[in-house]
Formats: C-alpha cells, structure tokens, sequence
C-alpha cells in the first residue's frame, strides 16, 4: 500500500502473528501497523483483494482477531492489509495497539 494513499501513520512493531486465508493457516509476523491496516511479514502467498483473518500475539499474551482485505501483495516478501472491523472493540483494540508502541518506541 502507497504512502500515498494510507489515512492513518503506521507505526512499526514486531509481533507474532497467525493468518487464515486461501493456503490455510500461516504464522508470521505484523511489521507495521496503523488505525485501519497493517504490513504482514510472511513469505508465504496471499491474494490480491482476499478476505483473511489474522491474529496478532499482543504484548499482553492475548490474541487480537481482526478481519481485513488484502491491499497488496510483495511476493516472498508479504502484504499489506486493511482492516473490515466487525465490532467496536476491535477498532478501539488496534487504536491501544498503536498508541502503546507510539508511546514506547520514543
């Protein structure tokens, strides 16, 4: 996903993540995040405009579930997400997400 067309500033994390899409179930890691997508680290393949269901590790040992569309595709190298949030509370987990690793990155 450009720079150009992000509405949110990303902020880079390292995380472990887990994500179900067309080749099943695939561990990585997020490399960034924003308020509305994400960057996942994986080499393994997702597609242009597929739904997935990812799951990321927070710092508290619990696990996020959030649903998004896949934006763009690196090959071998990852993609990039936006997020569909299904509930309220997903959108005001990630928002404490980024503000915690805004806040301890400094």
């Amino acid at each position: 996903m450009g720079d150009e067309r992000r509405k949110s500033e990303r902020v880079r994390i390292s995380l472990p993540v887990k994500w179900y899409g067309m080749t099943g179930i695939q561990e990585a890691r997020l490399q960034d995040i924003s308020t509305t997508g994400c960057f996942v680290d994986t080499s393994a393949r997702a597609e242009l405009a597929a739904t997935v269901h990812l799951q990321i590790l927070l710092p508290s040992e619990e696990w996020l579930t959030l649903k998004g569309e896949v934006t763009s595709v690196q090959p071998g190298i990852g993609f990039g997400m936006l997020f569909l949030f299904e509930a309220e509370y997903e959108k005001e987990a990630v928002k404490e997400l980024c503000y915690f690793v805004s806040i301890n990155d400094s």
